[in-house]
């Protein structure tokens, strides 16, 4: 069993940056690939990016490539997304996911969302322009 938390949304003007957090409980915490995923209002739930904790090799969506970026820290059982050059359209909730069977290229690709077993509550970011 994996709890998720996220933490680190918030009110941010266009141009600016945030720090996603997601913490995690469970042992196995470095066999699982996570995944952050973002929904906006009237919105279908989309893959931002995905990585695979083992070995940290990342995908992520065209609309944030250059942009964003991951970090993990598996002795504190963390994942971090790095928003950098935020835009309104980045405006969502953003979710936290794990899962132990994951292609990371096909999910950032189709945003299939099947494969993560474990989801955190959501964090809220607002960019305003």
């Amino acid at each position: 069993q994996v709890q998720l938390v996220e933490s680190g949304g918030g009110l941010v003007q266009a141009g600016g940056s945030l720090r996603l957090s997601c913490a995690a409980s469970g042992r196995t915490w470095s066999t699982y690939a996570t995944g952050w995923f973002r929904q906006a209002p009237g919105k279908k739930r989309e893959a931002v990016s995905c990585t695979r904790l083992a070995d940290g090799s990342t995908s992520f969506a065209d609309s944030v490539k250059g942009r964003f970026a991951i970090s993990s820290d598996n002795n504190k059982n963390a994942v971090y997304l790095q928003m950098d050059s935020l835009q309104a359209e980045d405006t969502a909730v953003y979710y936290c996911a794990a899962g132990v069977t994951v292609y990371c290229p096909h999910i950032v690709e189709v945003g299939t969302t099947r494969e993560f077993k474990y989801w955190g509550q959501g964090t809220q970011v607002t960019v305003s322009s």
